[in-house]
Formats: C-alpha cells, structure tokens, sequence
C-alpha cells in the first residue's frame, strides 16, 4: 500500500519498462521444505507396456528422496483398499493399460478420491479403464490415437501451476503425443497444450490439451501426456514438471484448477497499453513483471472496466514484501489518484488484519484461516481472481474465495474504472504473470462443436428454417457450424437451438434446428465423459450408425461411453 505521510509528485511518471530479449527466469527464494508424505506409484499393464515405466519408477524415487516424500511402488491391485490408500497423499498410475482394477478396488480408490486423496496420472494412464466413468472424469480424457514419436512445441498455458512454472511460454520435447477422445478443457484447467501445426498427426483440431489438473468429486486430479519415452525420465524440466503434479495433488502446493474460459489477455509479454504512474518501474523478463523502487503503480491504460467483470493474474512475493492489485480508479498517472478513488487488494501476508494478503486494504480483512489455507508461500506462485458484480468485489485466491466486499461509498466505483499493479518501494519485490480479463456480460464465445472422427455440428442447408436437420460435416467454418452455449443450457446456431423434434425421448428421435422457446427439448447439459445430455429425456446427442461421415444425421440415443456420444464444445 502507498503509506500515509509519503509524498510524490502530483504527476510523476517513469518509460514503461523495456522486454528483456533473454527469457529467464527471475531468481525466487528457496522454499520451505515440504512436510513428509508417502505416494503410492501403481505401473500395473493389462495392455501395451512401456519400457519406459522403470525409469519413471526410478525418477519418482529420486524426486521423493529430494523432495520428501516416500515412494512405494507396486503392480498388485490388491493395494486398493480403504485402509491401505489412507496412507498416501497421491497415488501415481505411471503408464497403466487397460482395466487394472476389479470393482471392489475400484471402490476404495472412489472413496480415498472423494475423501481428498490425489491422482497423478502419467501418459498411458489416459489408456486406462475405458469402462470406468468415474476414472474418465479423474483422468479427464481417455486415449484416442498417438502419430509416430516426435518433436513438437508445447504451449504453456498456466505458469502458475507448480507442474509448469518452471517453464518458458513455450517447451520444446520429443514424445509420442496422444490424441484424446475428448477435449478436457470444459471440465479442468489447461496447464500446456500441444501446437498441431509444430508436428504431424494431431487430430484435435487446433485446441489439444496435454495436461491439465482439477478438483474432482472432493479430491485433486492432475494429468500429463509426456512420459512415453525412457529419457523423459532424465529429462530435468519434465521431472520438475512431474515434482510439480505430485506436490499439487498430494496438497503441498495450491493452484487454481478450475476450468479457465473466455479470458482475454491484458498481459502476456509485452506492456502495450500501460503505463507508469509515479517512481520506480517494473523489469520485465521471462513473460514476468517484478517491481522494483516505488512508490509507484503500473496501469492499464489500454482499456477501462465497465459493468461486471473478472480480472485472473500470478503473483509471487520473495519474501516478506508489499505490493497489491488496484481496481476502480480514473485514469491517472498519478498513483494516489487509484488510493482515494480505487479499492486495493493486499499482497502482503504479514500486515494487520485489514491490510494482510487478500484484505481489501483499509476497507475489509480476507477469511484469513481460507487465506491461510489457500496462500502458497513466498517463492512460490499464487494465482488472484478478482470478480466484480454490481458493487460486489469477491477475492479468489488459488480457487479459493477469501473476501467479499460490497462498495456502499458513492464516490466509489467498482463497475467502472482501471486496474494497476503497486511498486511500492526498495525491498519489496512482488512479480506478475498472465493478466487476464473476462467481461462477464460480453456475448458467448460462438465456436465449432466437433464429435467423432473430428466432424463438426452443422445445420442442414445453413438457411435456419425450423426443421432443419443437424448432422455431422467437414469443419468449414461458415455460420452452420458456428455455436455458441450461452450458460441457460441451449445450443445455439444462426440464431436458432438445438432441439429435440416433439420433445421425444425415444431412441432415434430426430435433433433438429429451431426457433428458441426455452423448452426442455432445447436444454442440454455437457457431462464429464464429453457426452451432451438432453435432461428432459435422459438421453444423449447421438451421431447416427458407425460409419461417421458427411452428412451421419444426429438424434436421441440411450448414453453411453462410445465415441459417436463425445462432443467438443465452444
């Protein structure tokens, strides 16, 4: 926070920082070690085996003795008992085929999952109990097919996850690279994706996540689809890539790992649009803001809030420092100007109650014990959400809500306004990552459906004349493919929703184009499996008979777990 009694220049101002053409990491305080825990790694294989699990067996051992963690290994599915699983914070399938589980221990590993345990799944693990759904939601999607080994760039989404923090935006590996049945992204959050146009073979269609983590059913789920080849295992980055997965799903680290959509980047690694405002500056190196002098404050000038809207950023602190997220001021290049007029964010894990990490500064003091629980410590990253709705501000740290403040003063604002970082002064050292903004009251993102063998969901004819049947058809990108999903649960294209002709629920029943009128035929909802269910009649978006090609009309059939039933939506 600006303390009281400083004095700056009404107008001072400092150059935007300059990029710094040498991606590197900035140095982070070491930290603390982790509490000692046990992890249970499961290599059992009712299918293909990998040579490469021995190597991956030994890696984990070495992690765990560097890390703090013991690692017991075992291919006997007897270990999946109730008690037994008690005594792991994470249980590993290191490229496990096939079905490795009989029913009573597929159980056990449900209610350890339920009861907060932790799943790292590795490579094949995805090529694993196709029949189980309750394991396609942990995994988050199942093998489909893989090209032959080979180079390609993966995308780092999320470098705030401690599986992907250590990364550059971008990480060059050879692997073999699954293909999935279905696209996670709707029900996880996407830590690196797979950029199709660096390699050959992948069948995504341009969005191939290649890992990803999410809470699920009570417990922590994170996956990666490296792993295939024996020298992964000796590969640093995809050790630490692994470390970070462990750490996450065993609850030694946080992250937020909800799903992420429709967020525009306000900062990514450049500093187009903002402005110093007041002494001192922020470096900017490795796609990372650290501050540096002060008082001062870095404000987006490129765009001013309005209405309701979420703000996501990264934020690491190296020690004991003080910096903050300033929202609803006038533009200014005056820092004070966001104190009397703004609301400020604390970073700052040591000050008094009001004024501590996640308070709202001056106004009102963070949940502290879910700030606590939820706060990674310094050298490590953590992630802010800030959601305004109305005069209604809600704090998010790491997934977790840690403050709720309503504005009632009516010189104040938070639905209009500008959004700033603090440099507060010498010897506090805060960075920045990945600012983003989602306007919560623009338009739904309008976007392809796929389904199976990579067809899109289209409208007959593309006129919109009700009755028009939906089909499947070669993705072209004209309008007759273009949907949106609103949140109300239609399916929406050329004005119009998808509909269930009659209202029917029998197998075969005909899905249609038509008019919206907000029925239950018109109602939809996406399942963890990939599948699209109409609630009204129980029953799932179908693409008709075996074969898949142009023109396979889609209906209503009974769900169930085949590829004709997964769908990728907008």
């Amino acid at each position: 926070m600006l303390c009281a009694g400083a004095t700056l220049p009404a107008t001072a101002s400092a150059a935007p920082p300059a990029p710094d053409p040498a991606p590197a990491t900035a140095p982070a305080a070491a930290a603390a070690a982790d509490p000692a825990y046990r992890v249970l790694a499961f290599s059992r294989t009712a299918g293909f085996r990998h040579s490469s699990i021995d190597d991956g067996l030994a890696a984990l051992r070495e992690l765990g003795g560097a890390n703090n963690f013991t690692v017991d290994a075992t291919e006997d599915p007897t270990a999946f008992t109730t008690a037994n699983l008690a005594r792991y914070r994470a249980v590993v399938f290191l490229s496990t085929t096939g079905d490795v589980l009989d029913g009573t221990q597929q159980t056990a590993f449900e209610q350890y999952i339920r009861a907060g345990g932790g799943y790292v799944g590795v490579h094949a693990a995805a090529d694993t109990e196709y029949d189980w759904p309750f394991y396609a939601g942990l995994a988050g999607a199942l093998f489909h097919s893989h090209p032959h080994n080979q180079t390609a760039t993966v995308e780092v989404e999320n470098r705030a996850h401690d599986a992907t923090a250590h990364l550059g935006t971008t990480w060059q590996r050879f692997d073999e690279w699954y293909n999935y049945r279905t696209n996670p992204r709707t029900t996880a959050h996407v830590l690196a994706s797979l950029d199709e146009s660096s390699y050959t073979g992948g069948s995504m269609s341009g969005d191939h996540p290649i890992a990803w983590c999410k809470e699920y059913e009570g417990g922590r789920a994170f996956y990666t689809g490296g792993g295939h080849t024996d020298e992964s295992y000796s590969e640093p980055a995809f050790r630490r890539h692994v470390l970070g997965g462990i750490r996450w799903a065993a609850g030694m680290t946080r992250a937020d790992c909800r799903p992420e959509n429709g967020y525009e980047p306000l900062f990514e690694s450049g500093t187009a649009g903002w402005r110093q405002a007041g002494p001192g500056s922020f470096s900017l190196a490795d796609s990372t803001l650290t501050s540096q002098g002060g008082l001062g404050l870095l404000w987006y000038a490129g765009r001013e809030l309005t209405g309701d809207w979420s703000l996501k950023l990264d934020w690491r602190a190296e020690g004991d420092d003080n910096s903050g997220v300033f929202v609803g001021f006038p533009a200014s290049d005056d820092p004070w100007s966001a104190v009397n007029n703004g609301y400020e964010i604390q970073i700052d894990a040591t000050d008094s109650p009001d004024r501590t990490t996640g308070a709202v500064y001056g106004f009102r003091s963070a949940d502290t014990a879910a700030r606590d629980t939820a706060l990674n410590p310094p050298g490590e990253w953590n992630t802010y959400e800030i959601r305004v709705t109305g005069e209604r501000l809600e704090v998010f740290l790491n997934g977790t809500r840690i403050n709720d403040f309503t504005n009632t003063d009516p010189a104040r604002s938070l639905r209009q306004g500008h959004i700033g970082l603090q440099n507060h002064g010498d010897g506090d050292t805060v960075s920045f990552r990945d600012i983003r903004l989602r306007a919560t009251g623009a338009p739904p993102v309008s976007s392809a459906v796929t389904g199976v063998n990579g067809k899109c969901l289209d409208v007959a004819g593309g006129s919109g004349v009700e009755g028009a049947q939906v089909r499947l058809w070669s993705c072209n990108g004209t309008a007759a493919q273009r949907w949106e999903v609103p949140g109300d649960g239609s399916v929406r294209a050329l004005g119009g929703c998808l509909d269930v002709s009659g209202g029917g629920s029998a197998d075969g029943t005909k899905v249609q184009w038509w008019t919206c009128n907000g029925t239950g035929a018109q109602k939809w909802a996406a399942q963890a499996d990939g599948s699209l269910r109409n609630p009204q009649s129980g029953k799932c978006l179908d693409a008709e008979g075996s074969t898949w090609n142009d023109g396979t009309r889609v209906h209503l059939w009974t769900c169930h777990t085949g590829p004709n039933q997964r769908w990728t939506l907008p």
